[in-house]
């Protein structure tokens, strides 16, 4: 089932392809929908799963440009006298909310929480199809909203939007986002407008979004959870070095969306009630009238919760070995779901020297940058069968690769695939790493012992998976020291905490990440060097790894500029793909999104492994 999702992901590519609006040369591509990061979920922890969605209301460019009423929401069976009063829904993410603004964090438990509030232009849904949020309807070459070039796409607002208010949202709001994001001194943690150079409102419902060079791919600015809008009458004093003092406005934003928070206690609990001026409040839209998002416990605490006891609606991010979901699963309170995106479990070599001074920043590590060999000795000692079947049985599979979707999965590293420690422990002589003292530790000349402090988020999957991986490495003469974080303070956009994976104040972590969006350019420009989050960035940037390559930074400009449809663009994918899946990165599991639901918790429709499992949180009822 996972690999005619792989074939679905590929062919909404092409419809993205289609969409693009190109000469009869095929030359002109235009168009085309947060490890995150990385959360231990791994995803913006969503996904989709093998049914898809009902694509019948798109056209045949892979995105739904007719516009909404409310949302892009089917709004039938709902009449104006149920809005807000299905009672009270409860949400489990375990891995607590730090705060609400969904463009300070890239941690999916954050995002989560702010996509109640915080809407885009437009979603991603559950197949990868661009659909509208606060759009009137999706830009298009053929309707004019894309230009011909590439190079500029216009969005327009639906008309009579409000905050929750009751203020009109305007182009304005939009043009101000991005100035609020664009300075780095602000801290946002989403890289959507790195490739805008400018924002400009045309009116008061338009604006126009111009880039550096043409975009095949031009969904990113304004597009997903992490594309959010924000209102300017509340945040335009907390742009730049203000934006630390704004926690009440980041704790409570002003939004478009279905609710408002009322209280949000940092990594505890978020309560939200209805918002009454939701564009959908007239057709019924959102069912439930309050909502708590729990945080604490475990993911194993989430799932009993939510599938055995029957006391909560929802758990999120469930990484529970398979047989005790199994188990709970059979009690018969709630239905698992899962999907299939991107998301990959990844162990990151720390490319700067933790140890430095200021550490992570800057100084090069002196054994993980440019030496492939040490990289690969550790990779192929690793059992990833072993870890996908004490972790994450049918909703995971090994991969060497961080990006193993559809056609663009690389085969080009299936060596790792075999555990081959003969062939490991070749490569570490080779380097002169040798155990001089017979403790059982190779040391590395200059360096010493190669014994590394190995950190992930405290959850019992992840634990067994390092003591696998420090069992493993012990095998080829290297340490695993092993230390986990509370996962709310791992996964903190804010870097409140230096444990933040941000930060990256060890030399090793494991976590998952994944893309917002199918396109494969778009996920990899996470590497770019210009990404790297540093204290001069409040710790914003994608490129947790501080990976620093010239050469792929160049290989990346020139994909940008490759059509959806060009075969050279996939090539291209996968030629970057093995650069830092060979270097920075070892690959371990490609994983599915796993939550679970109450049997009486209604249409939610497919698990959504794009974008925020909660896009469509105005349609859930109570069944």
């Amino acid at each position: 089932m996972r690999w005619k999702k792989l074939i679905a992901l590929l062919a909404v590519l092409t419809l993205f392809a289609a969409a693009c609006g190109s000469d009869d040369d095929g030359d002109d591509a235009s168009t085309s929908g947060t490890d995150s990061s990385s959360d231990d979920s791994g995803t913006d922890d969503s996904g989709t799963d093998d049914s898809g969605t009902d694509d019948t209301a798109t056209d045949d460019s892979g995105t739904d440009d007719s516009g909404t009423d409310d949302a892009g929401t089917d709004d039938a069976g709902t009449d104006d006298a149920m809005a807000g009063q299905g009672g009270e829904l409860i949400l489990l993410q375990w891995q607590a909310p730090s705060q609400a603004n969904t463009l300070l964090s890239s941690g999916t438990k954050d995002i989560q929480a702010g996509s109640l509030v915080l809407e885009p232009m437009a979603w991603i849904d559950p197949a990868g199809v661009v659909v509208p949020a606060l759009a009137a309807e999706i830009p298009t070459v053929a309707n004019g909203g894309i230009s011909e070039d590439g190079t500029q796409i216009t969005w327009r607002l639906q008309e009579g939007l409000v905050w929750s208010d009751g203020t009109p949202v305007t182009s304005e709001d939009a043009v101000f986002t991005w100035e609020y994001c664009t300075d780095e001194a602000t801290g946002c943690s989403t890289e959507n407008f790195s490739s805008v150079d400018t924002v400009v409102a045309d009116d008061e419902l338009t604006f126009t979004v111009t880039f550096e060079s043409p975009q095949p791919f031009p969904f990113v600015p304004y597009v997903t959870a992490q594309g959010a809008i924000i209102q300017k009458a509340q945040m335009a004093e907390c742009i730049g070095e203000a934006a630390k003092a704004c926690s009440e406005q980041n704790f409570m934003p002003v939004g478009t969306g279905p609710y408002m928070v009322t209280e949000l206690r940092p990594e505890d609990t978020v309560t939200y009630e209805y918002n009454p001026n939701y564009r959908g409040a007239s057709q019924g839209l959102p069912f439930f009238g309050n909502v708590t998002i729990k945080g604490g416990g475990s993911a194993e605490d989430a799932a009993r919760s939510v599938l055995e006891v029957g006391d909560a609606d929802y758990g999120w991010n469930l990484q529970v070995a398979p047989e005790i979901l199994a188990g709970m699963e059979a009690a018969g309170n709630g239905r698992l779901a899962s999907a299939f995106a991107s998301s990959v479990e990844h162990i990151s070599l720390n490319q700067t020297d933790n140890e430095a001074d200021p550490p992570s920043e800057g100084t090069p590590h002196p054994l993980f940058v440019d030496n492939p060999d040490l990289q690969r000795a550790l990779s192929i000692a690793i059992d990833r069968d072993a870890l996908v079947q004490v972790g994450y049985g049918p909703t995971g599979a090994p991969t060497c690769n961080m990006w193993p979707v559809g056609a663009e999965n690389s085969t080009n590293n299936d060596f790792c695939l075999t555990r081959d420690v003969d062939a490991a422990n070749a490569l570490l002589d080779g380097l002169g790493y040798e155990d001089t003292d017979g403790d059982g530790i190779r040391e590395a000349p200059g360096y010493g012992p190669l014994s590394f402090e190995y950190v992930t988020s405290t959850n019992a999957v992840r634990q067994s998976n390092q003591e696998i991986v420090k069992d493993n490495w012990s095998d080829i003469g290297v340490e695993a020291i092993l230390r986990d974080e509370d996962s709310s303070l791992f996964f903190d956009g804010t870097c409140a905490s230096d444990v933040c994976i941000w930060k990256f104040p060890t030399p090793i972590q494991m976590y998952t990440n994944n893309a917002p969006n199918p396109d494969g350019v778009d996920y990899l420009g996470n590497f770019l060097s210009e990404k790297i989050p540093t204290s001069a960035t409040a710790w914003g940037g994608d490129n947790i790894y501080r990976y620093n390559n010239p050469d792929f930074d160049a290989k990346h400009a020139a994909a940008s500029q490759l059509a959806l449809d060009d075969p050279a663009r996939v090539e291209a994918i996968i030629e970057m793909n093995d650069m830092v899946s060979t270097s920075a990165v070892i690959p371990l599991i490609y994983r599915a999104s796993a939550s679970a639901f109450g049997n009486d918790i209604q249409n939610v429709g497919e698990l959504n492994g794009w974008d925020t499992e909660y896009w469509n949180i105005q349609e859930w009822t109570r069944g």
